[in-house]
């Protein structure tokens, strides 16, 4: 017959048996150190660092009609497709190394981008709807038509100001505050703050994940960037470069 819990009593634990897990600690603490340096090594330096967003006037932006958002001037000879979700960690730390290299050949003309916003994370942030607020917010700074605002806000939105996954996120009042920070003027302030364009950012975002797993054939994921149907791989480290080769 099995001992009931209550009668349990557990044996002293030997000396052995204790260096030896006191030996096993410490190896688990040290493979810790080890990896949390190998990973710190292996993410990419910020490329362009001090560039900024973009800063050329000529730049524009364009709310087309689904929810897409198109970043560059009227006669860059390539666009560039880009998939992220407000709250993708993932899509923070591309913005964060790539943004600023993007920034210059937007600002040169020798690229345009086109980002398309989803919304997959949104069970996964405190309100339950960050990024498709985030997505409605963007939708009112576009709409503006600001090349340079509108980039200033999407580096805040996902460098700066980026919630984590799980934690507090930001509130249409603190959306419209970064949209103000952006240069963003008072009747786009007051779009992201009434949470104006939910709605629409909703249907759009459904859309754009539609779009994307069309193109990975059911396995989509953020970020994702194309050039034309090709995927890039971000992970190589010039790919800005070659774009623009």
């Amino acid at each position: 017959m099995s001992q009931s819990p209550s009668n349990y009593t557990p044996r002293p634990m030997s000396s052995a048996t204790s260096y030896a897990l006191g030996g096993v600690a410490l190896a688990l603490i040290a493979l810790i150190v080890f990896l949390a340096f190998r990973w710190s090594r292996d993410e990419p330096d910020v490329r362009n660092d001090g560039y900024g967003p973009v800063r050329d006037a000529g730049v524009h932006a364009v709310l087309q009609p689904d929810g897409v958002v198109v970043l560059g001037k009227q006669d860059a000879p390539r666009t560039i497709d880009v998939y992220e979700d407000p709250l993708c960690p993932a899509c923070g730390a591309l913005e964060r190394v790539y943004g600023q290299e993007l920034a210059q050949q937007v600002d040169e003309g020798k690229l345009a981008v086109r980002y398309h916003y989803v919304n997959f994370l949104d069970p996964k942030s405190s309100s339950k709807d960050y990024s498709t607020r985030a997505v409605a917010a963007s939708e009112c700074v576009a709409e503006a038509g600001s090349g340079p605002v509108y980039s200033k806000f999407h580096e805040l939105l996902f460098v700066s100001k980026q919630p984590e996954e799980g934690g507090d996120d930001l509130s249409n009042e603190q959306l419209s505050a970064v949209a103000r920070d952006a240069g963003a003027p008072e009747s786009v302030v007051q779009c992201v703050a009434s949470g104006a364009k939910v709605a629409d950012a909703k249907a759009h975002a459904k859309a754009a994940m539609d779009d994307l797993n069309a193109r990975l054939d059911g396995r989509a994921a953020t970020p994702s960037v194309f050039d034309g149907q090709n995927k890039i791989d971000v992970n190589n480290e010039e790919w800005v470069v070659e774009l623009t080769r």
